[in-house]
C-alpha cells in the first residue's frame, strides 16, 4: 500500500441538483485519455458514496499531489454557471464520514481543497473555512 498523508477534496462542476455517479466521472475521465476516473471516491447529493479508483493506486486529481493523496470528489459545485458551494446536508455528512473512515485506515491526514494547489475555484469554497475542524 502506497504511503497516503491527505485528503484532497473536489467539486464535479456541475449544476446544483444535476444528479450524476461515479460512472459518468469514470466515461469523462475516461474520454480524456485517462486509464480510470482521476478520482478516489465520488459523493452523490443525496450522501451516497461511491468508490472510484482503488485506494492502492495514485489517483489523478490534483497535479503534483496525486502520490501520498486520496482524492473525493462531491456531486455539484456549480450554480448558473458559477462556481458556488452547492454541498447538501447529506453530502456534508457523508464528507465527515469518510474522512473519519480514512483517517482510522490511515492515520492522521489533512484535508484540502483542490484549489489550494491549482488556480481553479473546485471545490467552489475554502476547505480551512468550512471545515476547520478536520483540517
Amino acid at each position: 500500500m502506497r504511503k497516503i498523508n491527505r485528503i484532497i477534496l473536489h467539486c464535479s462542476a456541475t449544476e446544483a441538483g444535476q444528479d450524476i455517479d461515479a460512472d459518468d466521472i469514470r466515461r469523462w475521465h475516461k474520454a480524456r485519455g485517462w486509464k480510470d476516473i482521476g478520482y478516489h471516491f465520488v459523493i452523490r447529493l443525496d450522501g451516497k458514496i461511491e468508490r472510484g479508483r482503488n485506494l492502492e493506486e495514485i489517483g489523478s486529481h490534483t497535479q503534483g499531489h496525486n502520490n501520498d493523496s486520496i482524492g473525493i470528489c462531491y456531486v455539484g459545485g456549480v450554480q448558473g454557471g458559477k462556481p458556488k458551494d452547492t454541498v447538501t446536508a447529506s453530502q456534508d455528512k457523508a464528507i465527515r464520514d469518510l474522512v473519519a473512515a480514512c483517517r482510522t485506515i490511515f492515520g492522521s491526514l489533512t484535508l484540502h481543497g483542490h484549489n489550494e494547489f491549482a488556480n481553479k475555484a473546485c471545490p467552489s469554497f475554502e476547505v480551512k473555512k468550512k471545515y476547520k475542524e478536520l483540517c
